[in-house]
């Protein structure tokens, strides 16, 4: 599984609340307009930086702590970004991405900045940061964890295969 995108880069201990905020997670439903408001407690204008199907968020440790409610991975997801890379994942956020098929990197992120075009390879391990021309490992996913992924997250392989193949 290999993908092209661009990095948005962001800091350390990004919770469920600065993905969207907590206004909003009860007051809209429809998730397209909700991923309207991501990030915007950060940055205002951060849905414009977004390049739907090309854009990867990158950040520091604890990405996602905070509440268990799955609006912060499908927000992430509807408003077009394919992949989260951070050093480190809150386990409750890891959990519910998985569940929804949003792909979760692990990597140290240090040297990716705002704007970096990432070549990343699932298969083999590796992300190339095209920009600096340097390449970086990352935490390898499991192959259960990568046909998850594939599927849509857990309720659409469950659709599929009718059972969970482990």
């Amino acid at each position: 599984m290999g993908i092209k995108v661009k990095s948005l880069k962001l800091g350390d201990n990004i919770n469920t609340d600065f993905i969207i905020s907590g206004r909003y997670k009860f007051s809209i439903t429809d998730m397209k307009e909700l991923a309207r408001h991501i990030m915007e407690d950060i940055e205002p204008d951060f849905p414009k930086k977004i390049v739907p199907g090309a854009t990867v968020l990158v950040a520091g440790s604890n990405f996602g702590m905070g509440s268990s409610r799955e609006q912060a991975p499908l927000v992430i997801k509807e408003a077009g970004i394919i992949a989260v890379m951070a050093k480190s994942f809150a386990r409750i956020f890891y959990r519910n991405a998985f569940n929804i098929g949003l792909l979760l990197i692990e990597a140290d992120t240090d040297k990716i900045d705002e704007n970096d075009i990432l070549d990343i390879d699932i298969d083999k391990g590796i992300v190339r940061n095209t920009t600096k021309g340097i390449e970086l490992g990352i935490k390898p996913l499991p192959v259960f964890m990568q046909e998850l992924l594939r599927a849509g997250g857990i309720v659409a392989y469950l659709k599929k295969h009718g059972e969970l193949k482990i």
